[in-house]
């Protein structure tokens, strides 16, 4: 490298014998997310020593089944992520198609911070709550992509999507670990949002025990 210019980043070529994620190289689709010296990250972002004489050590993402070397088992996330509806619902659907929603400026920015998800893993794969319960607890990726769907001003099914959140294990296997926040490659806070559900719920949870 010249002097000045930045330390060179991971790349993957896809050759057959070293298989890894690779799509988009721009740090917006999270398919090459893995374990690069012990951090979750991007490798299509990461930059590694100057010095190249140091070793870096990589792994696929951790506590996740492995389909080959750097390739894990995304079946189980992308199906909790399809549970969530992560979708804008209403419940009067005869304008469906005909009409757009609209939205305050004001609204839209309260999306920002939770749009940006790439839904790369690196968060949810990082989290200890997730480890050992990712059969039964959502996981901060995925919370924080319902948590984006509950406070859409254009959403109309905000309690149903709490209410589907209910189990002792969908949500409240979060401890405030914030390994999530820590290593998350877009510089998002998954914690906070979940944080967020949390405070929903109980106002959910008082208005339904009032009538």
């Amino acid at each position: 490298a010249s002097r000045g210019a930045p330390p060179p980043r991971l790349a993957f070529s896809g050759r057959p014998g070293h298989p890894a994620g690779t799509a988009s190289t721009g740090g917006i689709c999270g398919s090459c997310a893995m374990n690069i010296n012990g951090e979750n990250t991007l490798a299509c972002t990461k930059r590694i020593d100057i010095d190249l004489n140091k070793v870096t050590k990589i792994y696929p993402l951790p506590h996740m089944y492995v389909v080959k070397d750097l390739v894990p088992d995304m079946s189980n996330f992308y199906a909790q992520y399809k549970a969530i509806q992560p979708y804008l619902k209403k419940k009067d659907e005869s304008n469906q198609g005909k009409e757009q929603y609209y939205q305050s400026i004001e609204d839209r920015d309260k999306l920002d911070g939770l749009y940006e998800c790439i839904l790369c893993a690196c968060c949810s794969t990082s989290c200890p709550s997730y480890w050992w319960n990712a059969d039964k607890y959502l996981g901060p990726a995925v919370l924080m992509q319902a948590y984006r769907w509950m406070i859409d001003s254009r959403d109309d099914y905000t309690e149903e999507r709490l209410a589907q959140l209910q189990d002792p294990f969908s949500l409240y296997r979060c401890h405030t670990i914030m390994n999530c926040t820590q290593t998350c490659p877009k510089g998002l806070n998954p914690g906070k949002a979940i944080a967020e559900i949390k405070k929903m719920m109980a106002t959910y949870n008082e208005k339904a025990a009032h009538g």
